[in-house]
């Protein structure tokens, strides 16, 4: 079997689960050829991690204005995508530009225009790109699709989907380059993404409408002032006011945040334990949707970054009955621990109400891993032998767009006060 062949772009948090698999489960059929990255300190502590931790060779590596060298040099099939947010879209179209498939994380972007180019791209290159959306493969929600695709409920009217992200997980969305809009897309993008692309998954529509409203209303120094706190610091490490925070994050406690971050500093002057009280943020901590899906079925979704647990409750209701969700996760800190916690479920309920019948349990085989299962799953479907799938979870340019247009489309209603037709917002080639 000829090995398909891997260069990845962005060596920080998320890279890790990509490499970590090639490295391992995948070095049959998947070889890793180089890393790149603005930094190198960074790029040298993934290497260590492949050499000591994965007992894989060095990689070539490659500073980010050597990306075309990189990709004239190794000649991959594929690039994987784990950059800042609002990189995605420059490093997935040259690569497209320069004869390679592309592997992103989500988001594949984080705005209309960018999105655009991305799809005008993909229409001028005639290359592909996979957005690895680890939610769908999750036993649970793939069993709620099959559940819907069978009509047990009917014709799905309305979702009800609350999301939950605790201050453990919640919170690290604050100390970290997210918190600046301009490079997450806040996380009615970054974070979002997940939750709009399985009802689109879930529902076999595409959102036609969207209204949102969204503030910071927990994090923030003016929150933080407001409730009485008077002590403050810019970052967690080495500052005595962050002592006895309990939403501080001092990275030399840590010895894997230290080596890929603090001792990174010196390179690029990123600060990964900003204090989630200071001051500069720009995202949301409490969002509120309503979308009109173009099947006429609407959602109502809620995000709050600031709760006592971790998971989500989701309710769809249909023509002939209804079904009921709950989903407690492993709440966890980006590279803060084991990968395969990430996400990890500790407790899932799928009730199934017939409007005329019992109520009943469905029965389905939980998964093990990161994300409810799913990343097992996702891992061989993108580096291993794929297996036929009746689902279809596989996403495409077209998936991660959709996804990510229902909150491109939020961030603009909460901006101007007015429904968005999400069909305004980019052109779709046929």
């Amino acid at each position: 079997m000829t090995k398909k062949k891997y260069v990845q772009v962005g060596a920080g948090g998320r890279a890790e689960f990509f490499y970590s698999a090639i490295a391992t489960t995948y070095r049959e059929t998947s070889e890793l050829l180089a890393f790149c990255d603005v930094n190198q300190t960074r790029m040298n502590y993934a290497n260590k991690l492949l050499q000591e931790k994965y007992d894989y060779n060095a990689v070539r590596t490659y500073k980010s204005e050597e990306f075309d060298k990189m990709i004239e040099t190794e000649k991959p099939d594929f690039v994987i995508v784990t950059s800042v947010d609002r990189t995605h879209h420059s490093y997935i179209i040259r690569a497209m530009e320069l004869g390679c498939d592309v592997i992103t994380e989500k988001p594949m972007t984080v705005d209309e225009e960018k999105c655009q180019e991305i799809l005008d791209a993909v229409e001028r290159t005639g290359r592909n790109v996979r957005v690895t959306f680890n939610y769908r493969y999750a036993p649970h929600h793939t069993k709620a699709r099959e559940l819907i695709a069978s009509g047990v409920i009917g014709d799905v009217t309305s979702i009800h989907f609350e999301w939950l992200l605790n201050t453990q997980h919640g919170a690290d969305y604050f100390r970290r380059w997210h918190r600046d809009k301009r490079n997450s897309g806040g996380l009615l993008v970054h974070k979002s993404t997940h939750h709009f692309d399985l009802v689109n998954f879930w529902i076999g529509s595409q959102p036609d409408t969207v209204f949102a409203m969204g503030d910071l209303l927990f994090y923030g120094r003016e929150n933080a002032e407001n409730r009485g706190v008077t002590k403050f610091y810019d970052r967690a490490t080495g500052h005595p006011n962050a002592q006895d925070d309990p939403f501080a994050l001092p990275l030399d406690s840590n010895e894997h945040l230290k080596a890929m971050y603090l001792d990174a500093e010196a390179e690029d002057g990123y600060k990964r334990d900003q204090s989630v009280f200071g001051d500069g943020i720009s995202i949301e901590d409490t969002m509120s949707v309503l979308v009109k899906y173009k099947n006429k079925a609407q959602l109502t979704y809620s995000l709050n970054a600031y709760l006592p647990w971790e998971g989500y409750n989701i309710a769809f209701n249909g023509t002939k009955g209804r079904i009921e969700m709950k989903i407690v996760e492993q709440s966890y800190v980006n590279s803060g621990g084991d990968k395969a916690l990430e996400g990890a479920v500790k407790g899932v309920s799928i009730l199934v109400f017939p409007m005329f019948g019992e109520p009943y349990k469905a029965e389905f085989v939980t998964g093990e891993g990161g994300h409810g299962g799913g990343d097992p799953v996702l891992l061989n479907d993108l580096f291993g032998v794929p297996e036929y799938d009746e689902f279809n979870r596989a996403a495409n340019h077209v998936d991660g767009a959709r996804s990510i247009l229902t909150g491109i489309a939020a961030n603009k209603s909460i901006r101007t006060g007015q429904a968005v037709k999400v069909d305004e917002l980019v052109k779709f080639y046929q």
